[in-house]
């Protein structure tokens, strides 16, 4: 399943787009702890899967690693990467698809309809500049009745 749609499925499940929030829903559990120059990582104990992100982190930061890390999660369960600042950039298959997942889900492309430009839109969701060229707009709305994390 590509991305885009994976993430249209879950706003629409889940009501929302906010990381945090669905990975509640979906009992993944979200630690905070310190984690130097790492940003977050995801692995499994005893098949419990687990969020791990940098309480040294801006709130924005901590956003975007927890919608990485949930794309992780859910797409690459089986991978225990760091998400380190220079994997922004990184041509990794697995990282790039956890960029664009965090994207998708954090970027609402109404935003995009309503005259903003992708970096525009990205820098007030909270996404970083050297992903935002990973947003896809799409001619549909997900959000009907959805409680969008931006608008919260």
């Amino acid at each position: 399943m590509g991305i885009k749609r994976l993430v249209g499925q879950l706003i629409r499940r889940h009501r929302t787009n906010n990381p945090f929030m669905i990975a509640e829903q979906r009992n993944i559990v979200v630690l905070f702890e310190p984690l130097g120059y790492t940003m977050g990582y995801f692995n499994t104990y005893k098949r419990i899967p687990i969020i791990h992100i940098n309480t040294e982190l801006e709130d924005s930061d901590q956003l975007f690693t927890c919608a990485h890390e949930l794309g992780h999660a859910l797409r690459h369960r089986e991978v225990n990467t760091p998400f380190r600042r220079h994997t922004l950039q990184s041509i990794d298959r697995i990282e790039r698809e956890a960029n664009e997942f965090a994207v998708e889900l954090l970027v609402p492309d109404e935003l995009l309809f309503n005259g903003m430009t992708i970096y525009e839109a990205a820098n007030v969701c909270g996404v970083p500049a050297e992903v935002a060229h990973l947003k896809r707009p799409q001619k549909q709305s997900f959000w009907k009745d959805e409680q969008s994390y931006f608008n919260l």
